[in-house]
């Protein structure tokens, strides 16, 4: 009797665990599978990707970006409209991405919880078109950016069923680096990542005055 006990008890939670979840989707899925679409290669690609140095320096050239620009604009209310302040953010995105030609972005969209799920896919695709747009506008190649991701209404920053700016947004993010472009080759991928943070490891000398007057670090 205690076994059936136990065993009712585990369907139980294995089926409000499978059951759909509005808010957070990607809980029901094994770690991920959100990027892997099961096309097949996909494993030799990351293995390749890591061996020649690419998405390691990748990851900390999307670090480097996140923490030097703004990286996410908001929407007024079922819009895509840019104000003053979205465009200003994605005027500072612009010139930063204009220092590497080698690198790709691309920009996700997202909505907040009103609506339909569908209408809301579409709606954040939209302003992550909108976003792409507005950065060509500012010199960067179309064929550097993509707008086809839209997460729609399913990672919001605020779970809430209502109005929320701050779930209105578009995120821009380093995606990769240019194939073929001319100076990426041979693996030399970190002087992409740490172009100008180079700088001379000697400390500067001074001139000591007096008699015997030396170099002194």
């Amino acid at each position: 009797m205690k076994h059936l006990v136990a065993t009712a008890a585990i369907a139980v939670l294995l089926a409000g665990c499978t059951s759909g979840n509005t808010y957070f989707p990607t809980f029901d899925r094994e770690a991920g599978s959100q990027i892997d679409t099961g096309s097949f290669g996909n494993s030799t690609m990351n293995n390749t990707l890591v061996q020649t140095g690419q998405s390691t320096y990748t990851i900390n050239l999307a670090r480097r970006f996140a923490s030097e620009v703004e990286t996410t604009v908001n929407f007024p209310f079922n819009s895509t409209a840019l104000d003053e302040q979205a465009r200003a953010t994605l005027r500072e995105q612009a010139q930063w991405i204009r220092q590497f030609p080698e690198v790709r972005f691309k920009v996700y969209g997202h909505t907040d919880l009103v609506g339909s799920q569908a209408y809301n896919r579409r709606l954040g695709l939209q302003r992550a078109q909108a976003v792409v747009l507005y950065l060509t506008s500012q010199g960067i190649g179309r064929d550097r950016l993509e707008a086809v991701v839209s997460f729609g209404e399913t990672q919001p920053l605020v779970v809430t069923e209502g109005r929320e700016r701050r779930n209105r947004r578009t995120v821009t993010e380093v995606s990769g680096f240019v194939e073929n472009h001319p100076t990426i080759m041979n693996g030399r991928y970190g002087e992409v990542v740490f172009r100008d943070y180079v700088v001379s490891a000697a400390a500067p000398s001074t001139l000591t005055g007096g008699r015997g007057a030396q170099l002194a670090p």
